[in-house]
């Protein structure tokens, strides 16, 4: 793949993509314009492959699925928030434990540093944990290979999962791809550009998804405005968000993490039961589905889940509620748990 140009490099992951994300689209497979970039950009991340997506159209694609989600979010999903907060929050505790456990026995049995195993293992956003890595003693580099091989793991298993709970009859409603375009479309790409570069100006952490999200969520829920993101702006956003994660799968990251890659695998893997045991739990206290809490507990990164839960019949303002706060979680507790696991998994390792 490396002795070809960039010219056809591109054409190569723009035809395999639209080709394997048709096919997938065709049996109605959630996050199907998602799955077919994805794994079409690892394959060529893997094989060599030199085009990359510029980081700004990474954040513009997530501000475009912020808008998305603000179009969902409502305040109506407050109050079953307050009211069964102790759920909620017991859900948070026992997910955060579940990554401390994921992390603490990845290192104990590798010979991954602390730091590394700790934030690897976080269920965060991808994107944030891989930035704050490098500030507390993290190789980055392996960091962001455990974050991105989990987010491939949960994003095919959750909607292989969610085309299993939608049956034959789920996603069938016909698309329409180019809607007429209204004076809220514009006001769609006002808020996408504003929020982005607010994201990135404070530095957010998804920021430039969760503000996006809040304001198109704030104008909606006042009837101030509405917010039009038509299918096609969609599709080519679930296409960057895809191939930033597939082409960050390098040979030469793949050779310097294949020493552990098993133990990364099983703590993957592990993980994912442990928050799908977490989702069965909260369907029996809650008024939710098994897919909507799936997905709501789900170690996946938060766009991801984000464009998984938009084509499943769940309830993504609930999803999206429990993964914000989880994030914001994690990322309050992430330094605390990194010390701890770098402190007692290597203690008694050795």
């Amino acid at each position: 793949m490396a002795h070809l140009s960039l010219r056809q490099q591109w054409t190569i992951l723009l035809i395999a993509s639209l080709i394997l994300g048709i096919i997938f689209q065709l049996f109605h497979l959630p996050a199907a314009l998602l799955l077919g970039p994805m794994i079409v950009g690892t394959v060529m991340g893997l094989s060599g492959a030199a085009v990359r997506i510029d980081k700004r159209f990474f954040v513009l694609a997530q501000a475009v699925l912020g808008c998305m989600i603000g179009q969902t979010l409502s305040p109506a999903i407050l109050p079953p928030l307050l009211q069964d907060w102790p759920v909620v929050m017991a859900v948070l505790a026992l997910t955060l434990a579940a990554s401390g456990l994921s992390g603490f026995l990845l290192v104990r049995f590798s010979n991954l540093p602390g730091p590394t195993g700790a934030w690897g293992s976080s269920p965060g956003g991808a994107s944030a944990m891989v930035a704050m890595a490098g500030d507390f003693g993290a190789d980055v580099r392996l960091v962001a290979f455990m974050q991105y091989l989990r987010v491939l793991f949960v994003a095919t298993a959750a909607a292989v999962v969610a085309r299993i709970g939608l049956g034959n009859g789920g996603g069938s409603a016909d698309l329409v791809w180019f809607p007429a375009l209204h004076s809220s479309f514009a006001l769609t790409l006002v808020v996408m550009v504003v929020g982005a570069w607010l994201g990135q100006k404070l530095r957010i952490p998804s920021g430039a998804l969760l503000l996006p999200a809040l304001i198109g969520a704030t104008l909606q829920g006042t009837g101030v405005a509405t917010l039009q993101v038509p299918e096609w702006l969609l599709a080519l956003a679930y296409a960057l968000i895809g191939w930033s994660v597939g082409l960050r799968f390098t040979r030469p990251i793949f050779l310097l993490a294949l020493r552990t890659l098993p133990q990364m695998v099983v703590s993957i893997i592990g993980l994912m039961l442990l928050c799908g045991g977490l989702a069965w739990m909260l369907t029996r206290v809650l008024h939710v589905d098994l897919m909507t809490a799936y997905l709501a507990t789900s170690p996946g990164g938060l766009d991801t889940v984000a464009i998984i839960a938009a084509g499943s019949q769940v309830d993504i303002a609930f999803v999206m509620a429990l993964q914000t706060l989880r994030l914001f979680t994690i990322l309050l507790t992430g330094p605390a748990l990194a010390r701890f696991i770098s402190r007692y998994a290597h203690a008694r390792a050795s």
